[in-house]
């Protein structure tokens, strides 16, 4: 089979990459849409259900055959018409609580997109899925989610050895807010999903660092996701209206521009689509971040989500929005450190004023880590996003014990697992000191119910009420942030001595699970004050 996918490709860039005007042809089982590219386009969508399956793109076929590319799994059935409208061809695909949209625009290797939902999808998430032949388009950036040649699975049907390193599709995963563009490629072709930030994300869940599934070349083919919305350690409910406007772009090389022109969808008659005259911005000033953190302005409402980095003083514009009513929060990196209201009117900017982190300062006496809303430092931090925590590649896991003023960041674990590395043991050392002290846990993400619960010396704290649920396996595929719960714990006085003292952390909860799949939660930072 490889050898006769190769064959019809070297045929295939042997044939005159000629093609017939732009425009649509309709046969009894499909439209087929020729973009009269310099690099020819020509794909088809089946009537039956607005499937897509066939992809040309100069003369060879990018489509697996069967299954093909469609939102979520296929919709089964559908009504599919085909429209002209000046230099543009629009398929418009009708199912129940959904309509999906393709748009070629006369010249371009791109097929355009939008989803517009008036229901929720019944399984749960919804997703655009490229399906396209790996013998052309076998590579992509993180080699983490290339599932092909697995020999064993790790964990349920998602998560795979592949020489001897765990792979899954969960590890191709990057924040909504810098994926505008991720792409699967091969030697002579290239295929990209762009997401126009941040409108084209206004509709889905999650938030600025929300992260989901971009790829995944399980051998019969390789997938090219967008995931508007899923389960994937999701914080907030799903939205309904409409999901872009996307689009998949070929070309030979390089990638396309994140910030795509998609403003002519406002002269196709898409549902949903709100053009930038009929919305509003929010300008203003974030103070109190510290240098070396990044500043991001988030708003939201039930509608819609935006978000945008400030400048280096702190000024920002947000994008163009819909007209509301809308929190708008400040973050240090990903930690949350304010909140405001501001209301958005159709073409105008709301001047917000100054919006300050009310984090403030304390008396610290340590901190390990530091407070950020990630694990930024601790041991198998990085290598979480791309890896299961069983990877020969992680580091010991522990338990771990870290001293004050003499270990490295790297020394304390970025999660506590109550099967695996209970409990986490802090030593630190002071000459003269009294008083009543707040030890302080940041967590970023809690999996099973679990939450901390501390001894100081000989004094233990009670368990604190278990955080909320989130319905999805987090440290196991590439997941650090979920609610980012905050412990405090007042240290009775002279519970804490002069000379060597000695704290420890376990992870606690009502649930059970083996190995990493047992109730954990990933830490942010851990810092003792004065009270």
């Amino acid at each position: 089979m490889l050898l006769l996918k190769l064959v019809f490709a070297f045929l295939g860039f042997l044939t005159p990459l000629a093609h017939a005007a732009f425009g649509y042809t309709s046969d009894s089982t499909h439209f087929t849409v020729d973009a009269n590219s310099a690099n020819p386009l020509i794909f088809k969508v089946a009537k039956a259900n607005g499937d897509i399956t066939s992809i040309l793109y100069r003369g060879v076929q990018l489509q697996q055959q069967s299954p093909y590319s469609h939102i979520n799994s296929g919709l089964g059935t559908a009504t599919v018409s085909a429209s002209t409208i000046g230099s543009y061809v629009k398929i418009t695909v009708v199912a129940s609580g959904l309509t999906q949209y393709y748009v070629v625009r006369d010249g371009d290797s791109t097929i355009f997109m939008a989803t517009y939902v008036t229901a929720h999808p019944s399984v749960g998430e919804l997703r655009f899925i490229a399906r396209l032949e790996s013998t052309y388009l076998p590579s992509a950036e993180y080699l983490g989610a290339d599932t092909s040649s697995s020999t064993s699975t790790v964990e349920g049907s998602d998560v795979f050895i592949v020489n001897g390193q765990t792979r899954s599709k969960f590890y191709s995963s990057e924040r909504f807010i810098d994926d505008e563009v991720h792409c699967i490629y091969g030697t002579d072709a290239k295929a990209c999903m762009v997401i126009p930030d941040p409108t084209a994300y206004e509709t889905s869940a999650g938030g600025p660092f929300m992260r989901d599934i971009n790829y995944n070349n399980g051998g019969d083919y390789h997938a090219l996701y967008w995931y508007m919305n899923s389960g994937h350690v999701r914080t907030e409910d799903a939205r309904l209206g409409l999901h872009g406007p996307y689009a998949l772009v070929f070309s030979r090389s390089g990638e396309p521009s994140g910030s795509l022109d998609t403003s002519f969808f406002s002269t196709l008659g898409i549902s949903g689509y709100v053009p930038t005259a009929s919305r509003g911005y929010v300008s203003g000033t974030a103070t109190g971040i510290p240098s070396g953190f990044q500043t991001v302005l988030h708003w939201y409402n039930s509608a819609a989500q935006y978000w945008t980095y400030a400048s280096s003083s702190g000024t920002f514009t947000s994008p163009p929005m819909k007209p509301g009513t809308y929190t708008m929060v400040l973050y240090k990196d990903e930690l949350k450190v304010a909140t405001k209201s501001v209301t958005v009117s159709a073409g105008s900017t709301t001047a917000s004023g100054t919006i300050a982190s009310t984090e403030g300062t304390r008396s610290t006496v340590w901190r390990i880590g530091e407070f950020n809303g990630r694990p930024t430092g601790f041991r198998n931090a990085d290598n979480q996003l791309r890896m299961h925590p069983t990877d020969s590649r992680m580091a010991s896991w522990g338990p771990l014990t870290y001293t004050v003023g003499s270990s490295g960041t790297d020394a304390f674990p970025m999660a506590q697992v109550v099967a695996v590395n209970n409990p986490t043991t802090i030593k630190f050392s002071t000459t003269s000191i009294s008083g009543t002290f707040i030890l302080r846990i940041g967590t970023t993400l809690a999996f099973a119910g679990a939450r901390p619960s501390i001894t100081v010396n000989g004094w233990s704290s009670s368990t604190p009420a278990a955080p909320t649920k989130i319905d999805s396996r987090g440290l196991t595929r590439g997941a650090y942030r979920g609610y980012g719960e905050s412990y405090d714990y007042t240290i009775p006085s002279g519970t804490i001595v002069s000379g060597t003292n000695t704290i420890t952390i376990n992870a606690v909860s009502g649930s059970s699970g083996d190995m990493f799949l047992s109730p954990n939660f990933i830490y942010d930072a851990v810092e003792l004050f004065k009270s």
